[in-house]
């Protein structure tokens, strides 16, 4: 089984793509993890985000706000400029929470509502 959750704050811009105009959305970006000790450094996950999913995290998280994700690793490799393999592991994001609280300013619990009704199953 293959299954990866963390939780941390978004430390990258989030860059939004779409292979072709009004095809399927592409989001990348980094999260941040504190450890369990205060003093050991946190881990960085680059993470990959596609659909609707990709597209809200877009539109509502940024860099420096809170997030859970729930998915899985993909390993990967490519060749840099310099012809050396450069070996890769992301984070593909099957599902995603704010963790941050909702305010007066701050309409993210309602914008989770409504990725979830445009998530749901129809059967």
């Amino acid at each position: 089984m293959n299954m990866a959750i963390i939780k941390g704050n978004i430390c990258s811009e989030i860059d939004l793509k779409h292979v072709k105009e009004g095809s399927m959305a592409i989001a990348k970006f980094s999260v941040a993890v504190s450890r369990m000790k205060k003093d050991d450094p946190s881990d960085f996950f680059n993470c990959t985000a596609f659909g609707r999913s990709g597209e809200l995290i877009a539109e509502t998280l940024g860099k420096g706000k809170p997030i859970l994700i729930t998915g899985h690793l993909q390993t990967g490799h490519y060749m840099n400029k310099s012809d050396v393999k450069v070996y890769t592991t992301d984070v593909i994001v099957d599902r995603f929470e704010y963790t941050e609280k909702k305010d007066d300013n701050n309409s993210t619990q309602s914008d989770l509502k409504e990725a979830d009704k445009d998530l749901e199953i129809p059967f």
